[in-house]
């Protein structure tokens, strides 16, 4: 059996650096508290919590003088004017591609554009967009779009981790009903790079494997392009979620991981596959 590796599988550079920023400001003060998950993996909030890197529900649970981080998704603009007024010690792990979203979006709102996010609702990442600017309105499926009242001046952006596919299908629909339109195309360069190697490894490899907490959207997304070409397509969080049977009569199997999915877990997962196909070495799928 050959296993195929996808290139870029795993954490991106703005989850691995948050993620390193949280274990250096653990080291450093000895604590750092969050508000929510740092990422959406269970294995990597645990390990943080065991270091220091605690979980908390509002800025008034936070101790005084102890360092709060603002994590990888972005947070809302509310927040962290609230850190600010409190003169909080305020460790900024937001991704810079996500720092983009916030700037394109509000010269958006500048242009005197209503605005339109793609994305998910209810997601870390798109509650911290929104609130940007005033009265956005949020699709997440091309029905929602379809609902959409016709308007004269538009600007859309998008969550950084959607598929290009829902995004294409939600803007040719805002096509028809908005006569001035900009789309500001804010998927991010790791998401579209591991989506289309998903695409490609999945019709390559009798079995797909992504590594994904389930609730990471990123991996979801991944899981679900590899199904629409693979039906022997399966998510896992770790190596233990292996079922040997999938394997069974496999010659190629695929492994992809979310962007927030940690070395470690891959590896492990990885070293499963191998015992359970006899395999000595991982080829890495370009």
């Amino acid at each position: 059996m050959k296993i195929l590796l996808a290139k870029n599988a795993g954490y991106c550079f703005g989850v691995r650096d948050a993620v390193n920023m949280a274990y250096d400001t653990a080291k450093e003060y000895g604590d750092v508290y969050m508000l929510g998950h740092i990422v959406h993996n269970e294995n990597v909030v645990d390990d943080l919590d065991k270091v220091g890197a605690k979980v908390v529900d509002s800025l008034d649970d936070v101790p005084e003088g102890r360092p709060v981080l603002l994590r990888a998704h972005g947070t809302h603009v509310d927040i962290t004017k609230k850190a600010k007024e409190k003169k909080m010690n305020i460790v900024d792990a937001t991704c810079p591609l996500v720092k983009d979203i916030h700037d394109e979006i509000k010269e958006l709102e500048k242009d005197g554009r209503k605005i339109i996010i793609i994305g998910d609702h209810g997601h870390d990442e798109v509650v911290g967009i929104a609130s940007q600017v005033k009265n956005p309105i949020i699709v997440a499926t091309s029905d929602e779009a379809r609902r959409l009242r016709k308007t004269k001046r538009a600007g859309i952006v998008s969550q950084s981790t959607q598929t290009i596919e829902n995004v294409q299908d939600i803007v040719n629909i805002l096509m028809s009903k908005v006569v001035d339109l900009r789309f500001v195309n804010t998927i991010c360069f790791p998401t579209k790079r591991n989506q289309e190697q998903i695409k490609e490894l999945s019709e390559k490899c009798d079995v797909m494997i992504v590594i994904g907490s389930f609730t990471s959207a990123n991996s979801m997304r991944l899981t679900d392009l590899s199904k629409e070409r693979n039906v022997k397509s399966f998510q896992v969080t770790c190596a233990d979620d292996i079922n040997d049977s999938w394997l069974d009569d496999c010659k190629t199997v695929g492994i992809s991981a979310g962007a927030s999915t940690p070395d470690n877990i891959i590896n492990e997962v990885l070293e499963r596959i191998k015992e359970i196909g006899n395999v000595q070495k991982e080829e890495i799928y370009a």
